[in-house]
């Protein structure tokens, strides 16, 4: 009789718990969304603070030197084989910088080569059909102009190049694989880089650059700490084609003598000897011979090679080559090959007097020589 009690307070406690368990299944829908509510609530945002000294500075570089950088976009014309209807059809993307306020932009020559037609992007979006004013392959430099309006942007300011030093910062703006404007930052890693070139030329004094340049970053502005541009992004060394941590511009200081020349004349004309070389054939008695310059095969009737009185190689009657003068230096800088010549005279402005080194009939020899302008 007493377990009656027990058995009744036993039943109780489990019914109640049991409904006790039955309410809290029912409520759970409404306690999940409320904890669901709690965690989908913001954060409380910590304040920064104000952006470190060289990080101000970086992003007051980028926003002035930005409306000053262009979107380059090329076309190429085709022909559509079953129709035959002339067709133009992308070609590919680079970048450029506002060189003055007529409109002129500069490039790299491989950006426009091979196209019928460029379009120029500013940064505010206003686009203009680009004319090809001047290229110099040799160097990989173009100018372009459009058409600009009001509201024209500011020109970059020009720095120097011949007094820049390894660990400079340096910063790069272009449009890498399209996308547009982007800004990456490095330092100069290196000086005095060369490059091969078109036409036989070496691109020489160039700026070796850890900050990142890919396709399409080519033609784009390289700038110092101070916004000024110190050289014209132009190539990668990389076996896949992207970056890989070596980059190389066109020093300013070569921006700054070929580009007014491209303007005014349409073409760069380096000044000029007068005689005639070729880069194979002196490749071939450099080896023979064992004697390292620059073999003279023909000299230019008036040149400034014959007001000097250089000689140069002749044929036997025996069908071979008998050397005539060799060209050991140009100034006092040796000449390795064809490329040194040509890069060394680069340097140089028609009219000058120079000295060459000859080698004549085993002799060493100086002579002085007034440079003639290109043709």
């Amino acid at each position: 009789m007493q377990d009656g009690p027990r058995f009744l307070a036993r039943l109780a406690a489990v019914t109640g718990a049991a409904a006790l368990l039955i309410m809290l299944w029912q409520s759970w829908p409404h306690v999940q969304a409320q904890i669901l509510a709690r965690q989908a609530e913001p954060r409380a945002v910590t304040p920064r603070g104000d952006l470190a000294e060289d990080e101000r500075s970086t992003v007051a570089l980028f926003e002035a030197a930005r409306p000053a950088v262009v979107f380059i976009a090329t076309t190429e014309r085709v022909i559509n084989p079953w129709t035959r209807n002339p067709l133009q059809v992308p070609r590919g993307t680079g970048t450029g910088f506002v060189w003055d306020r007529l409109g002129h932009i500069v490039t790299n020559h491989h950006v426009i080569a091979g196209a019928s037609s460029a379009t120029v992007r500013l940064a505010d979006g206003r686009a203009y059909n680009a004319a090809l004013v001047g290229a110099s392959p040799a160097h990989d430099l173009a100018v372009l102009r459009i058409g600009i309006g009001a509201f024209r942007p500011e020109p970059l300011p020009i720095g120097t190049s011949h007094d820049l030093r390894v660990g400079q910062k340096v910063f790069a703006i272009g449009n890498p694989f399209g996308l547009d404007w982007t800004l990456t930052t490095g330092i100069v890693s290196a000086l005095n880089r060369e490059l091969p070139g078109e036409a036989g030329a070496v691109m020489e004094g160039l700026i070796q650059t850890d900050a990142a340049i890919n396709p399409g970053n080519s033609g784009g502005p390289l700038l110092d700490s101070a916004g000024r541009v110190i050289g014209v992004n132009t190539a990668i060394f990389s076996p896949s084609g992207a970056y890989a941590g070596i980059g190389f511009a066109v020093p300013v200081d070569t921006v700054n003598r070929v580009v007014p020349r491209l303007i005014a004349a349409g073409r760069y004309l380096r000044p000029t000897l007068g005689v005639r070389v070729e880069q194979q054939i002196n490749a071939a008695l450099a080896a023979r011979l064992g004697i390292e310059g620059v073999f003279v095969l023909d000299v230019e009737p008036g040149s400034a090679a014959e007001k000097a009185g250089i000689r140069p190689g002749r044929l036997t009657r025996e069908g071979g080559f008998a050397p005539g003068d060799v060209i050991l230096a140009l100034g006092g800088r040796p000449l390795r090959g064809v490329p040194d010549l040509l890069a060394a005279l680069d340097r140089l402005e028609p009219g000058a007097e120079v000295t060459l080194t000859l080698l004549r009939e085993g002799r060493r020899i100086e002579l002085p020589v007034v440079l003639d302008a290109g043709r």
